[in-house]
């Protein structure tokens, strides 16, 4: 069970996440889903507007109102001027009084849907701010957020100090939060005496690396008899993944699994989790599996796991990119159930900080009365 939702402090709001879709598996979209359901719980009036996909993946509270504005993907290029129109229509007929865009691409609809409209704006990144993907597009929205927005919020100190760098006049205030978690946190570390699974969540494209996991495992494999590997997520890399696994010759022991909104059980039954990613802006995976007492090993290719892991307190963190490291890092948790039951403690300890009510009210103080107090929000160690 989580922690007991508590009513917010200050007036309810009425809040949009403006999103781009809810109707795929991916870290952002279930926070997303997280917070809306949050921020209903403690009494605010909350609304989810994603440009596209009327039926969201994720569960929203009866408290959360979804609308998309087109059923399929569309060219938001020649949809441009309708988005605007659009946004704006939605801000005015239900009162917004905070909108939160869950990507700063989306304030070239912001900024000039609400023009004039007395509310405030936010944008939540969720990627690292080197990850700019070289768009041209991207660091404009950037720059206008910073300079129109009230507040930019970012999931790593790391991040912050990138913003405060780029944009040294920026009107809005730079703010990390880390994500909410959005599994139910047992109410004591889950126990894992008879399982014997390596796990690995997240979408089957390159910057997740799992390539690297099965490489890592195909090394240790002959020495885990019993054990196996769950890579759970959709993508277009799920083919080559398998064949990788076949001709390593442990095609026995990996399966590729297609993502689903109950991840949780997939946790319960595991053992080890592996985070093998070449990047993660956040990694929301290890506070889930932390929240199931699961040890992780893990590389921590960016700043958001590198807040999140712990060497030798939850986890096993090995150099990024050195497979026989990993190798490593896994036989020892295979090997030492001691050393699984110790690491899978701490990290459910460190997870339960995380939890959704806790980084709700967080949220709140964006836009509370006594806001000129939260010019940062520490980020939760």
């Amino acid at each position: 069970m989580t922690a007991t939702t508590n009513m917010s402090t200050s007036r309810p709001r009425t809040l949009c996440l403006f999103t781009g879709t809810l109707a795929a598996f991916a870290g952002a979209e279930r926070a997303t889903a997280t917070l809306a359901n949050a921020l209903a719980a403690r009494g605010h009036r909350v609304h989810v507007l994603s440009l596209w996909g009327h039926t969201p993946v994720f569960t929203l509270a009866d408290g959360v109102t979804h609308h998309a504005l087109f059923a399929e993907r569309v060219a938001f290029k020649r949809h441009y001027a309708s988005i605007v129109c659009r946004v704006r229509r939605y801000a005015r007929e239900h009162e917004l009084d905070v909108m939160i865009d869950v990507d700063p691409m989306l304030a070239l609809y912001t900024v000039p849907a609400t023009l004039g409209l007395a509310l405030r704006r936010i944008a939540w990144e969720h990627s690292t701010y080197a990850s700019d993907l070289g768009r041209r597009a991207r660091r404009w929205a950037r720059s206008l957020a910073a300079r129109r927005y009230d507040a930019v919020v970012v999931l790593t100190d790391a991040d912050r100090e990138a913003w405060l760098a780029h944009h040294p006049r920026a009107h809005a205030r730079f703010v990390t939060l880390p994500n909410p978690l959005g599994l139910p946190i047992p109410g004591s570390p889950a126990s894992h005496d008879d399982d014997r699974c390596v796990l690995a969540v997240g979408r089957l494209i390159p910057e997740k690396g799992f390539d690297r996991l099965i490489d890592a495992w195909s090394r240790i494999a002959v020495d885990a008899p019993g054990w196996r590997v769950q890579i759970v997520g959709d993508g277009p890399l799920r083919d080559a993944l398998l064949a990788q696994a076949r001709e390593a010759g442990v095609g026995d022991s990996v399966s590729v699994l297609p993502a689903v909104s109950d991840i949780a059980r997939y946790y319960a039954r595991a053992a080890v989790y592996c985070l093998p990613s070449r990047r993660e802006s956040f990694g929301l995976v290890l506070l889930e599996a932390k929240a199931y007492a699961l040890p992780v090993a893990a590389y921590a290719a960016d700043a958001g796991p590198r807040a999140l892991l712990r060497h030798e307190i939850d986890s096993l963190v090995v150099d990024d990119g050195d497979i026989a490291g990993l190798a490593g890092a896994l036989a020892r948790l295979v090997g030492d159930a001691a050393l699984r039951e110790r690491l899978g403690h701490a990290g459910y300890v460190h997870a339960r900080q995380f939890d959704a009510d806790v980084i709700a009210a967080r949220w709140e103080t964006l836009w509370a009365p006594d806001e000129s107090s939260a010019a940062r929000v520490e980020d939760i160690r």
